[in-house]
């Protein structure tokens, strides 16, 4: 399998993915703006997200893939089979029940996570029924998720990268063609969360079904509990739970912080995370998606040298693509957020308050993507305690950080603290790696550092002088002229940084040879 190629098929599904979230985020902003109604939602789509991270994306995807591929490799297909099944027994079961008791105390939920909202109690109202009506899309994603590490271990990538897109059009839909309708419109984003968790799941049936891994639900659950791979998964779930619960604990902090910051702070953060997402979804998610299955055979067959060289090759490739990312969240944050939210009730104001909590993001986001590349180096090993460690101390940081930059940076203090947070797990991530020498770096790194630091310069200068000498906001009265302004100059951006990396002898060949 080659790589790159790997890297380019799910990162081309994971932009299609961004580029209609992106849309879905310019409908919700001009329709709604930064409100009431747009903190109520958002707060309430962080729960079952929240959970999600924990039982689905994060703590399961750990645990579970490596073991999966342990079995594919090592036991047959009638075995991992039914690992699949009996996984997917317990999986849909359990959060079946976590659905139910979501929904029964939905209300002290989102106190716990948005104690702030009870100030204006149209808001608070609004997320509690919200959370009700999307509780129980946390068993859709499960498991989308569980469908989706099958197929990643069976190296098909396409599907997976492509069910976000299908949520997304949900979205869209709500938004322009439900929305009008109900008396409340924001309610249509909500039933939009369950129509896009079911059309994820049943997307990736095709391509189970091609491999013979369609997912069978049992009605004996504790039949299912007792089978050894759900035990080995179970059991590593538990560090991973809690290393992917340290991170969202922080998350539940922030929004706490930000829903007491004043009205908007909460929708803010939320616009400047969907920019934020795009480069760490297209790099980070990617990479990582591609790599665990991989790095996981290397461990099985005991091939330390490929171990090594699949995270070298994932770390230049990210250094090469963040960087620029980094220099343009940081120097570039007004024009992209006023081109893609700034109709409708979304007003300069907010337009500001999202630059500034983009920028803030900027500073850290090499590190935010770097951590879904240097952890899969741990799990792949099925050593989930190290990151643990590592998310307790960054998570006492971060909120450290917190007291420090939020009265001085408002609601902006929280996104740096958060990139703050993830450069230094980052860090740690790859000391950890380097003392057990599961990771030897490459020869060639000065010189591929001194690149980037010249190229990303030169860029940084130009955005900046680009960024200050059109009025980005004014334009709104002209958003034809402003959105082609702002993709001249993203297509001279790219030019001008790879441009320059060539002129200084930069070597592109070396990512399309790592192969397996």
């Amino acid at each position: 399998m080659n790589l790159f190629r790997a890297l380019l098929t799910v990162s081309g599904f994971t932009l299609l993915s961004r580029v209609t979230g992106l849309v879905r985020e310019t409908l919700i902003a001009r329709a709604f703006g930064a409100s009431q109604f747009t903190d109520a939602f958002y707060v309430a789509f962080r729960i079952p997200n929240l959970l999600r991270r924990l039982s689905a994306e994060g703590a399961f995807a750990q645990a579970f893939v490596p073991i999966l591929a342990e079995f594919k490799n090592t036991e047959g297909h009638d075995p991992t089979k039914a690992l699949v099944d009996a996984m997917s027994t317990v999986l849909a079961w359990s959060l079946a029940v976590l659905s139910l008791a979501g929904a029964a105390g939905a209300s002290w939920v989102v106190f716990a996570v948005a104690s702030g909202l009870k100030h204006d109690g149209q808001a608070y109202v609004l997320a509690v029924s919200m959370t009700r009506i999307m509780f129980p899309y946390i068993i859709l994603i499960s498991l989308t998720t569980l469908a989706s590490g099958v197929l990643n271990t069976y190296k098909q990538f396409s599907l997976p990268a492509f069910a976000p897109v299908l949520l997304n059009v949900s979205f869209i839909g709500a938004a322009v063609f439900v929305a009008p309708h109900l008396k409340v419109p924001v309610f249509a984003l909500a039933y939009a969360v369950i129509v896009g968790g079911v059309l994820q799941f049943l997307v990736q049936l095709p391509g189970l079904k091609k491999i013979d891994m369609i997912p069978r639900i049992g009605l004996n659950f504790f039949r299912a509990l007792r089978h050894p791979g759900v035990k080995r998964v179970l059991l590593k779930m538990v560090p991973a739970t809690f290393a992917v619960s340290v991170g969202q604990l922080s998350l539940i902090i922030n929004t706490n912080i930000a829903s007491q910051i004043g009205q908007g702070a909460v929708s803010w953060i939320n616009y400047a995370d969907r920019l934020m997402e795009f480069p760490t979804a297209l790099l980070g998610a990617a990479l990582g998606t591609i790599l665990l299955p991989s790095l996981s055979k290397a461990h099985v067959d005991a091939d330390p040298v490929e171990y090594s060289a699949l995270l070298d090759w994932g770390l230049r490739i990210t250094f090469l693509l963040a960087a620029p990312s980094a220099v343009a969240l940081f120097f570039f944050a007004e024009p992209l957020t006023a081109t893609l939210f700034h109709y409708g009730k979304f007003d300069a104001h907010s337009v500001v308050m999202v630059g500034r909590a983009l920028s803030a993001y900027g500073i850290g986001l090499i590190g935010l993507i770097l951590i879904k590349i240097l952890a899969p180096g741990f799990y792949a090993k099925q050593d989930i305690k190290t990151p643990v460690k590592i998310a307790v101390g960054v998570l006492v940081m971060t909120q450290v950080s917190n007291y420090i930059f939020v009265p001085i940076f408002s609601h902006a203090g929280l996104t740096l603290s958060i990139g703050l947070g993830a450069l230094a797990n980052a860090l740690l991530l790859f000391l950890g790696l380097r003392r057990r020498g599961i990771y030897q770096p490459s020869a060639g790194w000065t010189r591929f550092f001194v690149q980037l630091l010249g190229a990303c310069l030169v860029l940084a200068g130009v955005m900046h002088w680009v960024s200050a000498n059109f009025d980005w906001i004014g334009m709104g009265a002209t958003p034809l002229a402003r959105i082609v302004l702002l993709g001249a100059s993203l297509v001279i951006f790219a030019a001008l940084y790879f441009g320059m990396l060539s002129a200084m002898g930069f070597k592109y060949a070396y990512f399309r040879r790592r192969t397996l």
